[in-house]
C-alpha cells in the first residue's frame, strides 16, 4: 500500500523523549473525526495512518501524542480536501491557510495589520471562519472576535481549533507568546473544560456574549518578524507547530514543567532543587503552585504521562527503558502509574499492539 501524503511528509516521531510537549485528550480525536464521519467517510484508515491504536478511541482517559494528532489532522484535510474538516457550511480547500500566511507575512508591518489582513482574507471565502479585530477605546485591551454561527460544531471542536490556531499563529508572527488575560466563549462550559487550561493557558469565561481572544492592546504594535524562509519552515511543519501546546508561559507551573522536562532523560530534580533554581524557598514554590491550582507532584505526573505517550507512540523505546528514564524503580511501578493516568496499559500505546 502506498504511503499517504501525511506519512511521506511527517516523521514517525520528531519529539525526543526528554521534551515536554503536551499530549492531546482522546475527546479531541473523537471530535475531530465527527465531521468526516457525517459525510460518510470511513475514518478507520485515517486513524491507523495517524498511528493511533483504534482500541484507545473508546478509552475515556486515553490521550495521544501531538505528532499523532497532527498526522490525523492532515489525514482529514486530504481525505476531505477541506481544512475545516467537514464542520463548515462549505469546504475550504487544502492550501487556503498557506495562502493566507503568504498574504500576511509579506505585506504587513505589524501584528495589527496582519490580523486585519487575515480577517479580510477569510471574508473572501463563503463559509470560512469569520473573525474581526476590535480595539475598544475605553480599554487597554484588544480582542479577536470569532463568529461560528454558520458551523455545525456541537462538540465545539472547530471553535477550539480556530481560536488556538489564530492565537499561536499571531504569536509566531511576532516571535513571542501572546499572553491572554482571558478567553471568552459564547457556549456553556463543556464536559472537557479541564482541557481548556492546556489549550489556552488563560482564564476561560463561558456563556459570554461572544467568542473572543482578549489580550493587551500594545501587542498589536509589535512588528511582524517572520520572513519567507521562516514561513516555508512553518508550513512544512504545519499543523504540528500551531496545534502543540508549547510550554513557554511565565506561570510558576510552566517554569517548573520546563525545568523538569529539561532534566530528562537524567534524574528529575526534587522540589527543593527546583525551588533553588527558581530562587524561591520550597514553601513559596508550594504556595505559588497551589495558587495556580496545581502541585509539584501533579506537574511531574503530567509530564511523565505526556513523555511516555510520545515515546510509546514512536515505538523506539522499550517499556523497561522508558520506565527507567522516567525515574520509576521498576517497570511494574510504571505500569501502575500509566494505567492510573490513562486507564490503559503502556503496551496498548505501542504501534501494532
Amino acid at each position: 500500500m502506498a504511503a499517504s501524503p501525511v506519512q511521506q511528509g511527517l516523521p514517525r516521531s520528531s519529539i525526543p523523549v526528554g521534551m515536554s510537549a503536551r499530549s492531546v485528550a482522546m475527546h479531541h480525536v473523537r471530535a475531530a473525526l465527527h465531521g468526516a464521519e457525517r459525510q460518510g467517510v470511513d475514518t478507520s484508515p485515517l486513524v491507523a495512518r495517524a498511528g493511533i491504536p483504534p482500541q484507545l478511541l473508546s478509552a475515556p482517559l486515553a490521550r495521544v501524542s501531538p505528532q499523532q494528532f497532527a498526522r490525523l489532522t492532515k489525514e482529514l484535510w486530504f481525505a476531505l480536501d477541506d481544512e475545516l474538516q467537514g464542520f463548515g457550511p462549505q469546504p475550504q480547500k487544502v492550501g487556503t491557510f498557506a495562502m493566507m500566511c503568504h498574504a500576511v507575512v509579506h505585506c504587513t508591518p505589524d501584528l495589527r495589520s496582519a490580523l486585519q489582513r487575515c480577517a479580510a482574507f477569510y471574508r473572501l471565502f463563503p463559509g470560512g471562519p469569520l473573525l474581526s479585530l476590535e480595539e475598544p477605546e475605553e480599554h487597554d485591551e484588544a480582542r479577536i472576535v470569532f463568529d461560528f454561527t454558520a458551523f455545525d460544531d456541537p462538540d465545539h471542536y472547530l471553535a477550539e481549533s480556530v481560536t488556538v490556531v489564530v492565537h499561536r499563529f499571531a504569536g509566531w508572527l511576532i516571535r513571542r507568546r501572546i499572553d491572554l488575560p482571558r478567553v471568552e466563549f459564547r457556549y456553556p462550559a463543556p464536559d472537557h473544560v479541564l482541557e481548556y487550561d492546556l489549550l489556552y493557558g488563560a482564564p476561560c469565561h463561558f456563556g459570554a456574549p461572544r467568542t473572543a481572544l482578549v489580550f493587551h492592546r500594545d501587542v498589536l504594535d509589535q512588528p511582524v518578524l517572520q520572513d519567507e524562509a521562516g514561513l516555508r519552515a512553518f508550513l512544512r511543519r504545519a499543523p504540528a507547530d500551531v496545534l502543540a501546546r508549547l510550554d513557554y508561559g511565565s506561570t510558576t507551573a510552566a517554569r517548573v514543567r520546563r525545568l523538569l522536562g529539561q532534566s530528562l532523560p537524567d534524574r528529575m530534580p526534587d522540589p527543593p532543587e527546583v525551588a533553588a533554581r527558581l530562587a524561591v524557598s520550597p514553601q513559596t514554590l508550594r504556595r505559588q503552585l497551589a495558587a495556580e491550582g496545581t502541585s509539584f507532584q501533579q506537574i511531574r505526573d503530567q509530564l511523565r504521562r505526556d513523555v511516555a505517550i510520545t515515546a510509546l507512540a514512536a515505538g523506539t523505546t522499550s517499556i523497561e527503558e522508558l520506565s527507567q528514564r522516567l525515574g520509576f524503580s521498576e517497570p511494574s511501578a510504571f505500569h501502575r502509574a500509566f494505567r492510573r493516568w490513562t486507564g490503559s496499559t503502556p503496551r496498548a500505546y505501542q504501534p501494532g499492539k
